[in-house]
This record gives C-alpha cells, structure tokens and sequence, in this order.
C-alpha cells in the first residue's frame, strides 16, 4: 500500500495550515481534516470555467477574474475555450500555491501561469474586486467549500450582501459571476438574487468522467 507522501505546508494569512500531499499520482491539498481539492477530483472545477465561457460566447476580449488559483484545473479548461484575445488575471493569497504549480506539480500545471492571456495577482481576490468597476466579463470564485470562510474567516465578506454587490460592481453589464460550492445553499442562492442577479444553479459531478459527488455553482448573471 502506498502511503500519502507530504511534499509542502503553507499557512494561509489569517486562516489555518494548508498541507499538499501525493499520493502515487495523485496530488491532494488538505486543510485540517478537510480535502479542498485533488488531482483526481477535477470535474466541477473544470466545468465552472467551461459553463462560464458559454455565457459568454458571444463576447469578444472577454476579461476573467479567477480566485483561487487551486490546482489550475479552472485556468486551464479557461484558457482552453477562449481566444487569443482574451485575458485572465488569477488572484491568489497563498505564494506556496503557486510555488507548488511551478514545483511538484508542475506537470499538471502545463505552463497555464506562464500563457500571455494570464495575469497573477498575489492578493486577495476580495481586495482585486473591491478596487474593480466594470471591468471583468466574468468573476470565477472557488475559494472555499462553499460560500462561507472555511479556508480563513476574512472569505466570508465574499459571500454577504456587500461582497456580492461589490462583485457585481466590478462586473460590466451582462457579465457572469460564478460560484463552486460542495453543496447547496439555498439561503445563499437567494441572497445573490437579492443582490441583483439574475441566478441559474447548476449541479455538476466531481469528476471529470461524470462520476463522483454533485457539486454546486452558481452563475449570476449582471442584467444592469
């Protein structure tokens, strides 16, 4: 049997001890007990970037804000689906994420960070939002297990009224924000239509062959 191998730490700024593992091929970052995500479980994070481009099939030098980096899978299948003349720009807080794309997973992460369409921001995607007006086609945001602070308690101004509004400010009209859950929340789902968005749930599978778990995003839409 083959045991988990740990490879890295990293303290999230307010938050707990990430912690990357492998695991034979398979990479896994691990915050306390919790699994927040694995090689092997890349579905839903793949669809929340596919699902998301669809809505904006028709736009041209479409701008992405992605928060978190993660293991890339949401970059990636992004980068995939747009043109050339798109542009990404990936929040992350946490250096060792990225240090850990460019190291033990470098294979996985074939290059995604080094695309001219990518720009890395290492700051907190709340903070890249609050300083936005109109600017992004689509707002990516997978940063917890849901919408709620698991990671660090400072993520939870993502998911209130005021951070909602503060998205759909940084939003241009028509633009898509997008929101990865584990699980339902209806109170949360609500609370986006209150903020102003027209919102569409989506459930998708956790793995990429259409199998495992039923996760969760959120797309809302920015009508004015």
């Amino acid at each position: 049997m083959i045991a988990r191998e740990l490879l890295g730490t990293a303290q999230v700024p307010g938050g707990e001890e990430l912690r990357l593992y492998k695991h034979d091929r398979d990479f896994m970052i691990v915050l306390d007990r919790n699994e927040l995500m694995s090689s092997r479980m890349s579905g839903s994070e793949v669809s929340l970037a596919t699902l998301t481009c669809e809505r904006l099939a028709d736009r041209k030098a479409a701008h992405l804000l992605i928060g978190g980096y993660g293991m890339g899978f949401t970059l990636r299948a992004a980068l995939a689906d747009l043109g050339k003349d798109a542009a990404i720009t990936v929040a992350e807080l946490v250096p060792e994420i990225i240090a850990w794309a460019r190291g033990p997973m470098a294979e996985l992460a074939a290059g995604c960070l080094d695309d001219p369409r990518v720009t890395l921001a290492m700051e907190d995607v709340a903070d890249t939002i609050a300083a936005s007006a109109a600017r992004y086609d689509a707002i990516l945001l997978d940063v917890d297990n849901g919408p709620d602070g698991l990671v660090r308690d400072a993520n939870d101004r993502l998911y209130t009224m005021k951070g909602l509004k503060a998205a759909k400010h940084a939003l241009k009209p028509g633009g898509v924000l997008a929101v990865w859950s584990a699980a339902p929340d209806k109170v949360f789902a609500a609370r986006m239509a209150k903020a102003g968005f027209t919102v569409d749930e989506v459930q998708v599978r956790a793995r990429a062959n259409g199998k495992g778990a039923k996760h969760v995003i959120w797309f809302g839409l920015r009508v004015a």
